[in-house]
Order: C-alpha cells, then structure tokens, then sequence
C-alpha cells in the first residue's frame, strides 16, 4: 500500500490543525516543521517517491 503525496498533504493538514486547536502553542512548532517538510521535498523531489 502506497501513500500518495495528494492523499497524504490533507490529513497532515486535518491532524494540525485539530492539535492547534487543542494546544494553541503548538503552532509555531507545526508551521516551523510543515514548512521544512514541504521545503525539502521542493529542493529533492526524489525524498517523495
């Protein structure tokens, strides 16, 4: 079973956005950690598959 990119972007967005919900301080630490994900996977297309 493979996770594609298109299915995988809106349940990591569903999952963060319910945390910051939960614990509001948390959001600097999930924006900070999407936006090195995303911006790795831009500068090596190939870490995604």
């Amino acid at each position: 079973m493979t996770i594609h990119s298109l299915a995988l972007t809106p349940l990591i967005s569903l999952i963060a956005g319910i945390l910051i919900l939960v614990m509001p301080r948390l959001l600097n630490y999930i924006v900070a950690l999407y936006l090195i994900v995303v911006g790795l996977l831009g500068l090596f297309p190939q870490l995604a598959g």
